[in-house]
């Protein structure tokens, strides 16, 4: 398969496209940005290289997972997530590795706020991915998010995708 070098502003576009179909719920939409044979992590916190045969990830999905995780938020009956939360994602840092390779490296921090029933919780992490070309689109092979805090919020809820 022949892969088309990608200019930098292509790779970050992709990714703010990204945060904005996790801030406008097409989660649906979200979900078709990743591979057939896709991982998203968010590991646990302190332990950005936790293995997950050792260690509980708040999320270790595998593409159908994904997928499921998708559809179920968009349900009224998530009630975590029903009326949804409203969020701001800001990606920051973006850096670039092999723009002419087969697998396109990407990492970026993030700032994610969210405000449901008049509580905002901000959550602040890492992105790095995973990018390929896949029928001359961006897709995203692998994800994970590194959250960069000491603590959740007690009772705070991270049933927004990360």
């Amino acid at each position: 398969m022949t892969v088309k070098t990608l200019e930098r502003q292509e790779v970050v576009d992709f990714l703010y496209e990204e945060a904005l179909l996790l801030d406008e719920w097409k989660l649906m939409e979200w979900a078709e940005l990743f591979t057939d044979d896709a991982t998203y992590k968010v590991p646990p916190l302190g332990e950005p290289d936790a293995d997950a045969r050792t260690s509980l990830f708040y999320i270790h999905d595998d593409r159908t997972r994904i997928q499921d995780r998708a559809e179920r938020l968009l349900k009224k009956e998530a009630h975590v997530e029903y009326p949804h939360s409203t969020t701001v994602r800001n990606y920051h840092n973006i850096m670039l590795k092999d723009l002419d390779s087969d697998i396109i490296k990407a990492a970026c921090n993030f700032t994610l706020h969210r405000t449901k029933r008049e509580v905002v919780d901000t959550f602040i992490g890492r992105h790095t991915y995973d990018l390929v070309q896949q029928d001359g689109e961006l897709r995203i092979k692998n994800k994970k998010a590194v959250l960069k805090l000491d603590s959740l919020r007690p009772h705070g809820k991270i049933s927004l995708i990360l």
